[in-house]
């Protein structure tokens, strides 16, 4: 079956564009959600956001304006091209990151358990106390 699909108007216009960019960007949004464990509703709180808000975004049906770029990115700590163009890592690496990881490579493997363990619990506490 040929499909020849003609744009009439701005709906048509919006449908189209929603299908090129839902393989982009908001792709990478929900890989990024998803990596940090959060549904929709969870991860919509940090921009300051309704559930059903942040879902328009991230299928496509809303842009997802320069402030949640800057706000994901900084939370995140998402790299902006990664989000944008999904070149480069997902992650911008801080000095205290690279720190920290020298030091877990350091660690024989009970203890980089238990390393993980600690920051598994902090990262709980840290969402209970956000909530």
């Amino acid at each position: 079956m040929k499909q020849n699909k003609v744009v009439l108007n701005h709906y048509d216009y919006m449908v189209s564009k929603t299908e090129e960019i839902k393989g982009s960007i908001c792709q990478r949004l929900k890989n990024i959600r998803k990596y940090f464990g959060f549904n929709q509703a969870e991860f919509a709180e940090y921009l300051g956001i309704t559930q059903a808000a942040y879902s328009m975004i991230e299928n496509g049906y809303r842009p997802l304006s320069d402030k949640y770029i800057r706000v994901i990115c900084i939370i995140f700590s998402v790299s902006e091209q990664y989000l944008l163009s999904g070149e480069g890592e997902m992650f911008v690496t801080s000095p205290h990151e690279k720190e920290l990881l020298l030091f877990y490579g350091k660690l024989v493997p009970e203890n980089q358990k238990y390393l993980l363990m600690i920051a598994r619990e902090l990262f709980k506490t840290q969402k209970k106390l956000l909530q």
